[in-house]
């Protein structure tokens, strides 16, 4: 498989992903989770879900019978949506995720006057279609899609276990569980919060998504509701909660600096000028026409685990001068392998490309977490804390890494050996470091640490990522091993967070 370009390679990879074996069982249903550390909310009261009425009064009893009505004309279709969502919650979301992420990442083509066009949030149905779900746009989106699912599944068990109301297939014996059995309360909903906070994030990220986003879920919801699993105060409550949620999420978003990462001409030129007074070559863009270079700001953009101010005391060192023998060094292997790489690296270099129509380098390490996410049988609530650890310190690699990349502007091997050509499409912002590098080793070390029998699999995994840009001709050695060990680093503030979230 690892011979098929990247782009088929993803496709295959993800028809597999969408048929797990069996229906997910959680091990435990995690009752503590409501008391787990927040992260954007400041508790799981700060949203309010008022009492639910009654299981025995007439209200309730006619939710019941519109799930046995409903039951009883049950179509194939809906039973397929059924088998779907039984499978996981958070799980599916991922998968859709990341599919959106790769149906959007694909950069605009020039203008006729060679000018580049910028997808426009404000019209995203124009051409180009808003966004470019480049590296660090996908990295921000998994993380605020998969942290937001996490604090409202937190407020909502909370809420379950206060008012701790039963699923309908116990309170009624003649409607039928057609989801995985659990001592999990149905009040609110977790498929209805996780339907609402998914949704609205996903709309902010992917607006031309919107109507199948909508369609989605509403059909987990609907799921819920046939499976016996919910009721339609179940539901109604926990769509409000998810999307109230989400409305904080959203205020983050709007705050954070995503907006001016794209910067101005004058700021590329001053970053330009700032390495040749370092008596260095700067970095350029070797397209053609020249393009303006990716999202230069965005290493101001705010981390979720580490501070401004961390973000510069974990910057690398610089890396070898442009003018020095090491450099040199470093620019020849490149071109050895370049020059004789065998199969196997060049299916390396193809396997861990992650370029455009892919879910990028971030989305790469979540389709690597599903599988043991399933096979732990993780509760929605912990699934979806596996996710947004992971992503937290994926986007705050991608904020460290983007900052680095700019301070330094150190140009690409290609740039100082203008007769070395990639075997792989060379990325457009400077070389040091390896983003592959930071994003591997910063997810390694988050995934060793939930799932730590994996730990031998994750390094060879970051080891091979890494290696990859090398035999594919876009990055010298040193930018693999300083990116590496800056996103373990950098993936260390997330690791501390969990050690005394509550979840352990």
């Amino acid at each position: 498989m690892r011979s098929l370009r990247p782009t088929l390679c993803w496709l295959l990879l993800a028809a597999l992903s969408l048929t797990p074996p069996t229906s997910l069982k959680a091990a435990s249903t995690d009752a503590g989770a409501g008391n787990w550390r927040m992260i954007v909310l400041t508790g799981p009261t700060q949203i309010a879900v008022a009492a639910p009425g009654s299981t025995t009064g007439l209200d309730y009893q006619a939710e019941l019978n519109a799930i046995k009505s409903a039951q009883a004309r049950i179509t194939p279709e809906q039973r397929k949506a059924i088998d779907y969502w039984s499978r996981g919650g958070v799980l599916r979301w991922n998968e859709i995720l990341i599919g959106l992420v790769a149906r959007y990442n694909l950069q605009p083509p020039p203008n006729v006057d060679n000018s580049y066009p910028v997808p426009d949030a404000n019209n995203p149905f124009a051409e180009p279609q808003f966004p470019f779900a480049n590296p660090p746009y996908a990295a921000r989106a998994y993380s605020y899609v998969t942290v937001a699912q996490y604090d409202a599944l937190k407020a909502a068990w909370y809420y379950k276990y206060l008012y701790n109301r039963p699923a309908p297939w116990r309170v009624d014996s003649s409607i039928q569980s057609l989801m995985p059995a659990s001592d999990l309360p149905a009040y609110p909903s977790e498929d209805a919060v996780l339907s609402g906070v998914t949704a609205e994030m996903l709309k902010l990220l992917f607006p031309a998504a919107v109507d199948e986003i909508t369609l989605k879920a509403a059909e987990q919801r609907q799921a819920a509701m046939l499976a016996g699993r919910a009721t339609s105060t179940d539901l109604a409550a926990g769509l409000a909660l998810g999307q109230a949620v989400a409305t904080a999420f959203v205020a983050r978003a709007g705050a954070d600096g995503m907006r001016t990462a794209g910067g101005s001409p004058a700021i590329w030129a001053a970053m330009a000028a700032g390495a040749a007074a370092r008596g260095e070559i700067p970095w350029k863009s070797m397209d053609v026409p020249a393009r303006p270079p990716m999202l230069p700001l965005f290493g101001s953009v705010r981390a979720w685990m580490m501070t401004p101010a961390d973000i510069v005391r974990e910057r690398p060192g610089p890396p070898p001068s442009t003018s020095s023998e090491l450099m040199a060094r470093d620019v020849a292997e490149v071109r050895r392998y370049v020059d004789t790489g065998t199969r196997e690296e060049l299916a390396i270099a193809n396997f861990w490309a992650d370029g455009p129509s892919t879910p990028t380098p971030p989305g790469h390490w979540n389709f690597i977490a599903q599988p043991y996410v399933r096979k732990a049988e993780m509760s929605e609530v912990r699934a979806a804390r596996t996710f947004a650890l992971l992503n937290m310190a994926l986007h705050d690699a991608a904020v460290g890494c983007w900052e680095t990349k700019y301070f330094y502007f150190n140009p690409r091997p290609s740039h100082l050996d203008p007769e070395l050509k990639s075997v792989i499409g060379l990325p457009n912002f400077p070389s040091y470091t390896s983003g592959h590098s930071t994003f591997s080793g910063a997810a390694a070390e988050v995934l060793s640490y939930v799932f730590p029998s994996g730990a031998a699999e994750f390094e060879r995994q970051k080891e091979e990522a890494s290696i990859s840009r090398l035999y594919g001709g876009i990055h010298y050695r040193s930018d693999l091993e300083m990116g590496k060990a800056h996103g373990r680093r950098i993936a260390g503030y997330t690791v501390s967070f969990a050690r005394t979230d509550g979840a352990d």
